[in-house]
């Protein structure tokens, strides 16, 4: 509860070394990371930095442009007007593993989609999450996201499952949409059934970090109380 708000944390925990991309995380003492603090320890004392080994798409992560367009936006350069915003969720959670999500079913469950929302697709995969079935899920169909590029002009996608191509495809069309319209996609959300609205307010604002296309990223709802 923040100031009559429910906040529901939409993003998986990350574990170093458990994670199906590098995730490594070192405890130093400061003073053996930063010589030039010349900090004092007394023994047993914990006084650390961590140092951080971590591929860009670990855990939850949002991919920009740059993803899959050499001279795109990087994942700093991702507008905050298109990752903090009014979010529509969309429930597919009856759709099978290698089943499309088609144009016309989209349009049909879509219908509260409106221009620049943020927008999330619920498959109810997300418990395959590190696991061997972690790439299972469903595909959109490549008109249904050139709707919402291009129609419907969403500020952001988001899906509780791996990704959003038919994996038997060698290319992979879908991103590309999503990104020649300059949109970022989140990746591996968890936790959509805890909403009790389609309609929220969401803060996903990825690492700053230059120079790379995507970025672990915290994403938190907030609902209305009442």
């Amino acid at each position: 509860m923040f100031n009559g708000y429910r906040v529901v944390e939409l993003s998986h925990d990350l574990y170093p070394g458990e994670e199906e991309y590098q995730l490594l995380v070192e405890n130093r003492q400061v003073p053996d990371m930063v010589a030039e603090y010349k900090t004092k320890v007394p023994p047993g004392q914990w006084y650390i930095m961590s140092e951080i080994d971590m591929w860009s798409h670990v855990g939850t992560h949002m991919e920009a442009p740059y993803h899959y367009i050499k001279d795109g936006p990087d994942i700093a350069a991702v507008p905050l007007k298109q990752v903090v915003g009014e979010c529509v969720l969309i429930d597919f959670s009856d759709k099978g593993v290698a089943e499309a999500i088609t144009l016309d079913e989209l349009k049909q469950r879509g219908g509260d989609i409106r221009e620049g929302d943020i927008v999330f697709v619920r498959t109810g995969l997300d418990h395959n999450y590190r696991t061997p079935r972690s790439h299972d899920r469903p595909y959109f169909a490549e008109d249904a996201i050139q709707w919402l590029a291009e129609e419907k002009k969403i500020a952001c996608l988001g899906v509780d499952c791996s990704g959003i191509e038919e994996r038997t495809m060698a290319r992979q069309p879908n991103h590309h949409m999503l990104f020649k319209h300059g949109i970022p996609l989140i990746e591996h959300l968890r936790g959509l059934d805890q909403l009790r609205t389609t309609r929220f307010f969401v803060v996903a604002v990825p690492l700053r970090i230059h120079n790379c296309e995507a970025s672990p990223v915290s994403v938190i709802a907030f609902e209305p109380e009442a």
